[in-house]
């Protein structure tokens, strides 16, 4: 049963969601199979995804979703296997961590691929396939917060942002054919791809959060299966971002200039009001 939503939300819909195996995708998995949903993952490590899918009570293919033969034949397996397809959470994505300065031609083509291609391969191609044909579909595009730019992150910050212009324009455009898109910019959250990252990295994640603490993977499975019910479809072409506030902030919380000596914001002391 879902902590917060209502049994059957998501009774006779069924959802793929890219790169479900492990981290964030495997959470959204979990809370959209506990709302109702027959829910496939994909990915390209087949012993990741059966393992997975067992535990949860989903299907699994496994393929590339920078492909097309791939992303194909993984909208294939959901029509063929599930009979329809309502919801593509576009999941998949990466990065590694590098200053922008060293990002050479080939590692900043290798993320924009990944994140940019596979994420219009994969939505082109569900569109085509299975929700134009139907008359309707929802598609929701996980992209990154802070939206000011991620250091050590360029390539990814720029190709997720592209995502979003994607995110906007599809929504529009998509509209005729019954298509909801919905972007959802998460911010740091406690799994286990953060902590691939330097140890300085990962530690000192928490502290650019103004509400104090790293993202709950719950919090954002929650945010995607709101996103494939009938609410996400009012959502369509917004970017909605889920990150304690890091989106408004760059660097520690609460920066020292405002701190006093006990680490404690102080209050301004005001003045009476007149009579």
């Amino acid at each position: 049963m879902s902590e917060v939503f209502a049994a059957g939300m998501l009774d006779g819909r069924v959802v793929l969601v890219t790169g479900g195996g492990t981290g964030l995708g495997r959470a959204a998995a979990v809370e959209l199979v506990s709302c109702g949903a027959t829910v496939v993952i994909a990915g390209r490590r087949a012993e990741v995804l059966e393992a997975t899918a067992a535990a949860i009570g989903a299907r699994w293919v496994s393929g590339d979703v920078r492909s097309e033969e791939d992303a194909e034949r993984i909208v294939d397996f959901c029509l063929e296997r599930c009979g329809r397809l309502d919801a593509l959470v576009n999941n998949a994505g990466g990065q590694y961590f590098v200053p922008a300065e060293a990002i050479a031609p080939k590692g900043w083509r290798a993320v924009h691929r990944l994140n940019v291609g596979g994420t219009e391969l994969m939505s082109t191609v569900a569109l085509e396939r299975a929700f134009r044909p139907a008359g309707a579909g929802t598609i929701v595009n996980v992209t990154l917060s802070p939206h000011h730019g991620l250091p050590g992150m360029t390539h990814s910050s720029a190709a997720r942002a592209a995502v979003e212009a994607y995110t906007r324009a599809w929504a529009r455009d998509w509209a005729a054919f019954g298509v909801a898109v919905v972007a959802l910019a998460a911010g740091h959250f406690d799994t286990e791809s953060l902590r691939k990252y330097p140890e300085a990295v990962w530690r000192a994640a928490a502290s650019t959060v103004p509400l104090g603490r790293l993202g709950r993977e719950a919090e954002h499975a929650w945010l995607v299966a709101l996103a494939c019910s009938p609410l996400g479809r009012a959502l369509s072409g917004s970017v909605v971002t889920l990150d304690g506030a890091r989106d408004n902030w760059f660097g520690p919380w609460p920066p020292q200039s405002l701190v006093a000596g006990d680490g404690v914001v102080p209050t301004e002391q005001r003045r009476p009001a007149a009579s």
